[in-house]
């Protein structure tokens, strides 16, 4: 599922730099995004990030994270991949 997306750049923060996929305009279905949500919010792992803790799912070298909004008005996933060390 992750791997059919095309995941764009998100140049407007070259200092945290990370990736983002928007919902209606990327290949998943509408149940595959909204279960991705609900599994990174289910399944991950709360860390703070600036004045946020928020829950990030690890998968495969990437952390997966919304911004917290509600299901309903959560339009974009987004995914950094990890450092090692």
């Amino acid at each position: 599922m992750i791997a059919r997306c095309q995941w764009t750049f998100a140049k407007t923060m070259p200092w945290a730099p990370h990736e983002y996929i928007v919902r209606g305009k990327c290949p998943l279905k509408e149940e595959e995004f909204l279960y991705f949500i609900n599994m990174q919010r289910r399944y991950g792992v709360e860390e703070r990030w600036g004045k946020n803790v928020l829950p990030y799912l690890y998968i495969d070298g990437y952390k997966y994270w919304t911004m917290g909004a509600p299901l309903e008005e959560t339009i974009v996933m987004n995914r950094a991949k990890v450092s090692k060390g």
